[in-house]
């Protein structure tokens, strides 16, 4: 594992740490469903800071996220690209809590697109 807080981590580590954060029993109250995502990310800070980041679910209001370095509470902007396209979300990220190897996990609300 590399030695600075905020690089991306290894596939290895993300692995393990998917493993020990387990999927959720069959006792799920959430009133969305979620579904599985694993994609590359881009966390950018209100201070205009770039955190490396990796999803672990999302539904139609929010998304989970695992990264290095904690996030406090408040609105940032989460880029994901695919082949041919860049999506930038705004989201007000609610929570984060450190989890194995030294990452954090961390889930947000989607905010409505700002009309230009």
């Amino acid at each position: 594992m590399s030695s600075d807080p905020w690089s991306r981590p290894s596939l290895e580590d993300l692995r393990q740490i998917l493993e020990s954060i387990g999927k959720p029993g069959s006792d799920n109250v959430r009133a969305v469903d979620r579904l599985e995502l694993s994609v590359p990310a881009e966390i950018v800070t209100s201070r205009g800071n770039t955190i490396s980041a990796v999803t672990r679910e999302i539904s139609r209001f929010g998304l989970g996220l695992l990264h290095r370095g904690a996030l406090q509470p408040g609105e940032v902007t989460v880029k994901m690209a695919s082949e041919n396209r860049q999506f930038d979300y705004r989201v007000e990220i609610k929570w984060c809590t450190p989890c194995d190897r030294g990452m954090f996990i961390s889930g947000g609300e989607f905010l409505a697109k700002e009309e230009n």
